[in-house]
Protein backbone atom coordinates (compact mmCIF):
# COMPACT_ATOMS: atom_id res chain seq x y z
CA UNK A 1 0.00 0.00 0.00
CA UNK A 2 1.39 3.38 -0.74
CA UNK A 3 1.42 6.17 1.23
CA UNK A 4 -0.18 9.87 0.30
CA UNK A 5 3.58 10.94 0.62
CA UNK A 6 4.75 8.17 -1.65
CA UNK A 7 1.93 9.65 -4.18
CA UNK A 8 2.74 13.04 -3.94
CA UNK A 9 6.23 12.58 -4.18
CA UNK A 10 5.90 10.67 -7.66
CA UNK A 11 3.55 12.75 -9.12
CA UNK A 12 5.85 15.71 -8.48
CA UNK A 13 8.36 13.63 -10.19
CA UNK A 14 5.84 12.74 -13.48
CA UNK A 15 5.40 16.82 -13.35
CA UNK A 16 9.12 17.66 -13.37
CA UNK A 17 9.70 14.79 -16.33
CA UNK A 18 7.27 16.33 -18.24
CA UNK A 19 8.47 19.86 -17.80
CA UNK A 20 11.75 18.88 -18.73
CA UNK A 21 10.70 17.11 -21.53
CA UNK A 22 8.89 20.34 -23.01
CA UNK A 23 11.60 22.61 -22.03
CA UNK A 24 14.48 20.43 -24.27
CA UNK A 25 11.66 19.91 -26.93
CA UNK A 26 11.35 23.90 -27.14
CA UNK A 27 14.98 24.20 -27.29
CA UNK A 28 15.33 22.05 -29.86
CA UNK A 29 13.15 23.26 -32.12
CA UNK A 30 14.09 26.60 -31.53
CA UNK A 31 17.72 25.96 -33.30
CA UNK A 32 19.45 24.63 -30.08
CA UNK A 33 21.02 21.92 -31.94
CA UNK A 34 21.99 24.17 -34.87
CA UNK A 35 22.88 26.15 -32.51
CA UNK A 36 25.65 23.68 -31.23
CA UNK A 37 26.43 21.95 -34.83
CA UNK A 38 27.30 25.50 -36.54
CA UNK A 39 27.71 28.08 -34.01
CA UNK A 40 28.90 30.45 -37.08
CA UNK A 41 25.67 30.13 -39.12
CA UNK A 42 25.25 34.27 -39.18
CA UNK A 43 28.92 34.94 -39.37
CA UNK A 44 28.42 36.10 -43.56
CA UNK A 45 25.80 37.88 -42.95
CA UNK A 46 25.87 39.88 -39.72
CA UNK A 47 29.56 41.78 -39.75
CA UNK A 48 30.17 45.04 -41.73
CA UNK A 49 33.29 45.25 -44.16
CA UNK A 50 36.56 44.84 -42.49
CA UNK A 51 35.39 43.91 -38.84
CA UNK A 52 36.92 40.90 -37.49
CA UNK A 53 35.49 37.58 -37.17
CA UNK A 54 35.02 35.34 -34.17
CA UNK A 55 34.49 31.94 -34.56
CA UNK A 56 33.23 29.27 -31.96
CA UNK A 57 33.93 25.50 -32.29
CA UNK A 58 31.46 23.51 -33.57
CA UNK A 59 30.48 20.32 -31.28
CA UNK A 60 32.84 18.63 -33.46
CA UNK A 61 35.56 21.10 -32.38
CA UNK A 62 36.32 22.42 -35.27
CA UNK A 63 35.72 25.84 -36.89
CA UNK A 64 33.06 26.11 -39.87
CA UNK A 65 31.46 28.93 -40.68
CA UNK A 66 29.98 30.01 -44.21
CA UNK A 67 31.77 32.10 -46.51
CA UNK A 68 32.01 32.87 -50.38
CA UNK A 69 34.53 32.76 -52.77
CA UNK A 70 33.79 34.73 -55.93
CA UNK A 71 30.71 35.73 -54.92
CA UNK A 72 29.38 32.24 -54.70
CA UNK A 73 28.58 30.83 -50.80
CA UNK A 74 30.71 28.09 -49.66
CA UNK A 75 31.14 26.21 -46.03
CA UNK A 76 34.89 26.77 -44.90
CA UNK A 77 36.22 24.35 -42.71
CA UNK A 78 39.49 26.43 -41.11
CA UNK A 79 42.40 24.06 -41.37
CA UNK A 80 45.86 25.73 -40.82
CA UNK A 81 47.39 22.22 -41.75
CA UNK A 82 46.30 22.79 -44.93
CA UNK A 83 48.54 24.90 -47.49
CA UNK A 84 46.22 26.66 -49.57
CA UNK A 85 42.22 26.86 -49.72
CA UNK A 86 41.58 23.50 -51.23
CA UNK A 87 38.10 22.98 -52.94
CA UNK A 88 36.30 19.82 -54.30
CA UNK A 89 36.65 19.23 -58.13
CA UNK A 90 32.30 19.47 -58.35
CA UNK A 91 32.44 22.94 -56.48
CA UNK A 92 35.61 23.96 -58.84
CA UNK A 93 33.55 23.74 -61.90
CA UNK A 94 30.56 24.79 -60.32
CA UNK A 95 32.64 28.14 -59.39
CA UNK A 96 34.00 27.59 -63.27
CA UNK A 97 37.53 27.76 -61.89
CA UNK A 98 40.22 27.20 -63.96
CA UNK A 99 42.85 24.57 -63.66
CA UNK A 100 46.56 26.11 -63.31
CA UNK A 101 49.66 23.54 -63.02
CA UNK A 102 49.69 20.16 -61.67
CA UNK A 103 50.09 19.51 -58.37
CA UNK A 104 50.64 16.50 -55.31
CA UNK A 105 48.64 17.46 -52.60
CA UNK A 106 49.42 15.30 -48.92
CA UNK A 107 45.91 14.62 -47.16
CA UNK A 108 44.37 12.52 -44.54
CA UNK A 109 43.91 9.88 -47.01
CA UNK A 110 47.61 9.87 -48.35
CA UNK A 111 48.98 11.61 -51.68
CA UNK A 112 46.45 12.55 -54.34
CA UNK A 113 47.09 14.46 -57.62
CA UNK A 114 45.34 17.67 -58.23
CA UNK A 115 45.69 21.55 -59.80
CA UNK A 116 46.10 24.93 -58.38
CA UNK A 117 44.53 27.41 -59.41
CA UNK A 118 43.70 31.01 -59.06
CA UNK A 119 40.37 32.61 -56.95
CA UNK A 120 39.72 36.65 -57.69
CA UNK A 121 38.39 36.55 -54.06
CA UNK A 122 37.47 34.76 -50.68
CA UNK A 123 35.65 36.52 -48.34
CA UNK A 124 34.75 35.21 -44.48
CA UNK A 125 32.22 37.59 -42.71
CA UNK A 126 33.68 41.44 -43.57
CA UNK A 127 37.23 40.05 -44.42
CA UNK A 128 37.79 40.09 -48.10
CA UNK A 129 40.80 39.26 -50.24
CA UNK A 130 41.85 39.21 -53.53
CA UNK A 131 43.70 37.21 -55.40
CA UNK A 132 43.97 33.98 -53.29
CA UNK A 133 46.28 30.57 -54.38
CA UNK A 134 43.60 27.88 -54.57
CA UNK A 135 43.71 24.08 -55.47
CA UNK A 136 41.05 21.73 -56.84
CA UNK A 137 41.36 18.48 -54.75
CA UNK A 138 39.43 15.21 -56.04
CA UNK A 139 38.16 13.48 -53.40
CA UNK A 140 37.24 15.68 -51.35
CA UNK A 141 33.24 15.83 -49.82
CA UNK A 142 31.09 17.37 -51.87
CA UNK A 143 30.49 21.14 -50.46
CA UNK A 144 33.14 21.55 -47.92
CA UNK A 145 35.91 24.10 -48.73
CA UNK A 146 39.20 23.36 -46.79
CA UNK A 147 40.33 27.10 -45.93
CA UNK A 148 43.92 26.51 -45.98
CA UNK A 149 47.24 29.04 -45.47
CA UNK A 150 47.06 30.70 -48.61
CA UNK A 151 43.81 32.73 -47.02
CA UNK A 152 45.04 32.64 -43.25
CA UNK A 153 48.35 34.06 -43.64
CA UNK A 154 46.65 37.16 -44.95
CA UNK A 155 44.86 37.99 -41.98
CA UNK A 156 46.24 38.16 -37.60
CA UNK A 157 44.58 34.90 -35.99
CA UNK A 158 43.91 34.90 -32.62
CA UNK A 159 42.73 32.19 -29.71
CA UNK A 160 40.68 33.19 -27.16
CA UNK A 161 39.18 31.71 -24.55
CA UNK A 162 38.81 28.55 -26.99
CA UNK A 163 37.45 31.23 -30.18
CA UNK A 164 39.28 32.04 -33.29
CA UNK A 165 39.42 36.32 -33.97
CA UNK A 166 40.33 36.72 -37.52
CA UNK A 167 41.02 39.86 -38.42
CA UNK A 168 42.87 42.29 -41.40
CA UNK A 169 46.22 42.79 -40.49
CA UNK A 170 46.96 46.94 -39.00
CA UNK A 171 48.48 48.43 -42.05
Amino acid sequence: MTTPIAQRGSIVMMLLFWILLMTVGTWWIHGGLEEMMRPNANVVHTLPAGEPVTLKRNRAGHFESPGRINGVSVTFLLDTGATYVSIPTDLAHELGLEPGRSAWFNTANGRVAGALTALEEVSLGGLKVQNVQGAISPGMERDTVLLGMSFLNLLSIEMQAGEMVLSLPEQ
